[in-house]
């Protein structure tokens, strides 16, 4: 198997040995990818932000973990050009749904083609807007407040106002979901690869929206490794990232809340199961 530019970044994470990285996709991360997915990511490989995208062989963890837990309502929050997103549409039933939250639409349509193509289009509801007040409005139930015409109101005068997200991008489905009045516990998983500085602003949101016995997994809780290493040692572009990761990390080390686990897989994934 001949190893091109679609790889040559992803020895940059945990693993420093190439030779090591690419036994690993040879051998476990490759044979079973899927087409759609083998397409994005070599599509991904020549954007300036390849690094960004999710790991072959830790989307395979994903896929096998939303599979076991048969994921029907998912949340992902920060999208890219849509790997892991695509390797969730790929996983997950039919008429399963995908609230996916990312502020830069330009770079989630580099693969929309190729998800559109995959034909799970409709499972997606791509919203462009930060997280945080997605999330604010996921966990108000305002339907339990405005019934109806009402609330209809004032879900639009509220969205305008703000400027959160845009209408337009969102389908039938992803607005009946912000209509619910129980979002709270309704949701079976939720990735997380966004902004690090937020990540404990999402995982104490994502706890209330998330079921209990349902997953939240966090990508890049090593960054790079350096999380283990003394700060001056750290390039300045990542220590305040760093340190974010490192807090992140305390915190749900003793989260009595979850169960979690920490795969050194692509740049490390935490994996948190709530269990109240």
């Amino acid at each position: 198997m001949e190893f091109t530019r679609a790889e040559s970044f992803l020895h940059d994470g945990l693993l420093q040995s190439f030779e090591l990285t690419k036994y690993i996709l040879k051998t476990n991360g490759y044979p079973r990818e899927p087409t759609p997915l083998k397409e994005l990511r070599e599509v991904t490989a020549r954007h300036p932000g390849k690094l960004m995208s999710t790991a072959p062989h830790s989307g395979q963890l994903i896929g096998m973990l939303l599979k076991l837990i048969n994921a029907k309502k998912t949340i992902e929050i920060g999208v890219y050009t849509g790997y892991s997103l695509l390797l969730t549409a790929l996983s997950i039933p039919y008429d399963a749904m995908i609230i996916a939250i990312d502020p830069n639409k330009e770079t989630y349509e580099i693969g929309l083609p190729i998800i559109q193509k995959a034909g799970v289009e409709h499972k997606i509801n791509f919203i462009e807007s930060q997280a945080l007040p997605v999330l604010d409005i996921l966990l108000q139930n305002l339907s339990t407040k405005y019934p109806g015409f009402i609330f209809y109101l004032h879900f639009c005068f509220f969205f305008f106002f703000y400027g959160f997200f845009k209408f337009n991008q969102l389908n039938s489905s992803s607005f009946v979901s912000f209509l619910q009045k129980d979002n709270e516990g309704s949701f079976d998983f939720a990735f997380v690869d966004a902004d690090k500085e937020n990540y404990l602003n999402y995982h104490e949101r994502l706890l209330k929206l998330v079921k209990v016995g349902g997953l939240i997994i966090f990508d890049n809780t090593l960054w790079g490794g350096t999380v283990a290493q003394p700060e001056e040692a750290v390039s300045e572009d990542r220590k305040e990232s760093r340190r974010s990761i490192i807090e992140f990390n305390n915190s749900v080390s003793i989260d009595q809340r979850i169960e979690i686990a920490l795969a050194p897989s692509g740049d490390g994934l935490t994996i948190c199961r709530r269990i109240r």
